[in-house]
């Protein structure tokens, strides 16, 4: 072995001290197991973010429960206390093979490393080694041991595969003392209030079914009126916009995927073809193809461009079962996607900030801010991968600066990121994360030169010569799924008036109040207010801890002062009692907060 200096080492890292304390303790932990048991397989143990978690394999009947995560951690600590050098050596491939002999997952990452001719290198702390580039602290000494603490443990496949073994992650999460992991453990239990999964199963909005299948999520009534308002919404504006709203199948032939190019590209995402006389069907997994087959359908001319095909359109990917996330991640969605089809660079440009402009519009109706809540990436190709891109380098080029052009020009604050294009032209996506700061794209706007030769998309110009089109692929909302689960925790379930999917409840506070409730009910009903009526033989109390429970916008109170005075008592969600009011008042405030779209007070 060749010792290697730590402190040069050290310098040339960008990585925090925090960093480096995360990766150490990754490496106790893994000290620790193999005094529980000697005989455990080690996988990996990286830094992710607020923490670390290392893959083991436990032998039979040694995998550990949270009590001894306890032990571990009395046990990470002594470690600490005790100043233990963190020393990196490069190793020979002999001496790699022959010191991880025992440990076949750090054997299969050895080989990986040797093909690619890279240089291996340990890491070695008191008795304990491992196959590590680094970095680390010097010594132990330099964890807080006040500010960590192993979280949890679960299972996990040894790389992400379900064709590999599967493996016990135990995860730690570690900041730079007490107060700072104090103050992400409150942060986290508010995430975990939030979490879509939790507040949908709580406001009875969706469920799964083992049976129904992985990732293919059920819309109960509730959840399934919040999606139609979206759905409306989304489709009223597209059209006053100047989209064409069209229905395109679910399913289609392989050769449709074939042509446009992508079945060889992502058919590890799509589900297996089906057989149906002598011809492969496949389940469609985006609508590109379906529009420009729309599009094809009559002779164009560049006085009907630029031309904006969209749809509501559901789709169908394989995501593998470690990737599922509520609705964040599915296997069956409906994307709001469009297509527009332009005469040429100036007008897909133009197209493009539109299109932005319109995303930034809804994202203000439901109170996200740019910056605060989403952020933009300009996604680009790598020229130098012929087999994941198309290879024009002239079209990338007009491409990229169209799109850098419309964020630097609208003020947008955004970051450039390599090698995330789409194969047919590069794209601008819109960044969201969720409550536990998991970030995702919710939509995007994509820049196609591609598309345009496959499928022979052109128009007659001014001259009355063809032309090649250009296309904007973009989604002015994402998936209806992802979006929601962004708003449910966004809100806290305490939905705007106009999406929420009861909007407010009428309580009788005695039965002799049930005849005048039901007829504010039927008033309420008359005026497509989404109202409900309690009329059992709850408590009053009961009843509107039943409403405030479910996180209604409105409720309404009826007792005898009321009757007397022929009015109501209105309580708000956000603002409280507000009082005795005439019926008619009330329908006409709830109906001006749910044209305007009136944003209820976060919390």
């Amino acid at each position: 072995m060749k010792e290697i200096n730590p402190t040069a080492e050290k310098e040339s890292t960008h990585l925090s001290q925090l960093h480096n304390i995360r990766h150490s303790l990754a490496h106790l932990l893994a000290m620790e197991i193999l005094k529980y048991d000697p005989q455990a397989k080690l996988g990996i143990g990286p830094v992710i973010e607020n923490g670390f978690y290392y893959d083991i394999q436990f032998s039979e009947g040694k995998i550990p429960g949270e009590k001894d995560l306890k032990e571990f951690q009395k046990g990470i600590k002594k470690l600490a206390s005790r100043g233990i050098d963190f020393v990196q050596n490069e190793i020979s491939n002999d001496e790699a093979l022959e010191v991880f002999a025992d440990q076949p997952f750090k054997i299969e990452l050895i080989n990986e490393l040797i093909e690619k001719g890279e240089t291996l290198s340990v890491y070695t702390s008191g008795d304990f080694t491992d196959l590590c580039s680094g970095p680390h602290v010097e010594n132990s000494k330099e964890i807080p041991t006040d500010g960590f603490e192993l979280d949890s443990i679960a299972a996990a496949y040894w790389r992400g595969s379900e064709k590999n073994p599967s493996l016990t992650r135990i995860y730690g999460i570690a900041f730079e003392g007490r107060e700072e992991l104090d103050a992400f453990k409150a942060r986290r239990e508010d995430a975990r209030k939030r979490d879509h999964r939790v507040l949908g199963k709580e406001l009875g909005l969706f469920v799964f079914s083992e049976i129904v299948g992985k990732g293919l999520p059920l819309w109960t009534t509730k959840g399934a009126t919040m999606r139609r308002e979206m759905e409306r919404f989304i489709v009223d504006e597209e059209i006053k916009r100047g989209y064409s709203h069209v229905y395109t199948p679910d399913i289609a032939n392989l050769a449709l995927y074939e042509k446009s190019g992508h079945y060889p590209y992502y058919k590890d995402s799509m589900y297996a073809p089906i057989k149906i006389d002598e011809e492969e069907y496949m389940l469609r997994p985006m609508t590109c193809p379906h529009h420009f087959e729309l599009y094809l359908s009559e002779q164009r001319s560049y006085r009907d461009l630029p031309m904006r095909i969209a749809e509501l359109a559901k789709l169908y990917r394989y995501e593998q079962s470690g990737e599922l996330n509520g609705l964040i991640r599915v296997r069956s969605f409906c994307l709001s996607d469009a297509h527009i089809i332009c005469t040429d660079a100036k007008q897909a440009k133009e197209e493009v900030r539109s299109a932005l402009e319109l995303i930034d519009y809804i994202q203000k109706i439901f109170g996200l801010e740019e910056g605060t809540n989403y952020s933009y990436r300009l996604s680009l190709g790598n020229r130098a991968d012929e087999a994941k891109y198309f290879k024009d380098d002239a079209a990338w080029d007009t491409a990229e600066n169209a799109l850098r052009e419309v964020l630097v020009e609208k003020g947008a604050q955004f970051i450039e990121v390599e090698d995330e294009a789409a194969f047919y032209g590069p794209k601008i996506d819109v960044q969201m994360k969720n409550v536990n700061g998991k970030e995702d794209t919710a939509f995007t706007v994509q820049y196609d030169f591609v598309m345009p030769k496959r499928f022979k998309l052109e128009y007659t110009g001014q001259d009355g010569h063809r032309h090649e089109a250009l296309v904007i692929h973009r989604s002015s909302v994402g998936a209806i799924e992802r979006v929601m689960a962004f708003l449910i925790e966004h809100f806290a379930g305490n939905f705007p008036l106009w999406i929420s999917p009861e909007q407010v409840a009428v309580i009788p506070i005695a039965e002799t109040h049930n005849n005048k409730a039901q007829e504010v009910f039927e008033l309420l009903k008359s005026a497509n207010i989404r109202a409900t009526i309690d009329t059992s033989k709850d408590g009053f109390g009961k009843k509107v801890r039943a409403a405030k429970k479910d996180r209604l916008p409105y409720f309404i109170i009826i007792g005898d002062k009321d009757i007397e005075a022929d009015m109501v008592t209105l309580e708000s969600r956000d603002s409280g009692n507000l009082g005795q009011m005439k019926i008619e008042d009330i329908l006409a405030l709830l109906k001006t907060e749910i044209e305007t779209k009136k944003l209820p007070r976060i919390k």
